[in-house]
């Protein structure tokens, strides 16, 4: 078994997610990378927690905020949705812990990898549903996923999706925009992966990966933005 590798037996993670499997092999699907099986992996239950999760989140807003606009709102929704927010919920969950991946992948760092585990918290939303079939069951769990986060959240104009947010910084400091390119696509459709390149003048170039190619430009703005973050503090 590779190591990090989830186990039947691991009550500490069920314990986390806060939702005991009727069919724990679901759970196991939705922690299962492509590297792994290019067949039997987390994809399709992401697809379907994606759309569940946008969904919850969108709900939680509509009657938290009565006064706020549509606007405002879809960029709440995205701001709690995106690939860092995830990122953090998995962080939460301690799920690189438990990621199955191949060998190759876990020695590259898959387990740490934002975008993968961003994809996880989304497949075990959507295998929490698939066991369940109770959507009110399943907003529980995942508000209480939320639950440190969405005091946080504010309607204001400021909350952007990573590629909008990278756009106005080069603009501001008269720099090119940045140059997308899809350098490698996985898979046969709807069941795609992606990972797209971005190229910003002066710095080095940087990868992303995702489910479609909006979501692979996501994910390597957002990195690209962390680096201009951690390079400017």
């Amino acid at each position: 078994m590779i190591k990090g590798q989830f186990k039947v037996s691991d009550s500490r993670l069920l314990s986390r997610i806060g939702y005991q499997f009727k069919k724990i092999e679901l759970l196991q699907l939705a922690l299962t990378h492509r590297s792994v099986s290019h067949k039997h992996n987390y994809e399709r239950l992401e697809f379907l927690g994606d759309s569940l999760l946008g969904m919850i989140i969108a709900n939680y807003l509509y009657h938290a905020y009565p006064h706020e606009n549509e606007g405002r709102l879809t960029r709440m929704r995205a701001t709690l949705v995106r690939q860092e927010a995830l990122g953090k919920i998995a962080t939460d969950l301690k799920l690189s812990q438990s990621l199955i991946l191949s060998t190759g992948e876990l020695k590259s760092g898959g387990h740490h990898r934002e975008s993968i585990l961003a994809d996880t918290v989304e497949a075990i939303i959507g295998a929490i549903y698939t066991d369940s079939q109770d959507l009110k069951l399943l907003e529980s769990i995942v508000l209480k996923w939320y639950e440190p986060y969405l005091d946080h959240i504010e309607p204001t104009d400021q909350l952007k999706d990573p590629k909008s947010r990278l756009q106005e910084y080069l603009q501001a400091r008269k720099k090119p925009l940045p140059v997308y390119e899809v350098v490698d696509i996985q898979g046969d459709a709807p069941n795609q992966h992606f990972k797209v390149e971005c190229m910003v003048e002066g710095l080095p170039k940087c990868m992303g990966e995702g489910s479609s190619r909006r979501f692979a430009e996501q994910a390597v703005a957002a990195e690209i933005l962390k680096f201009l973050e951690q390079k400017s503090s």
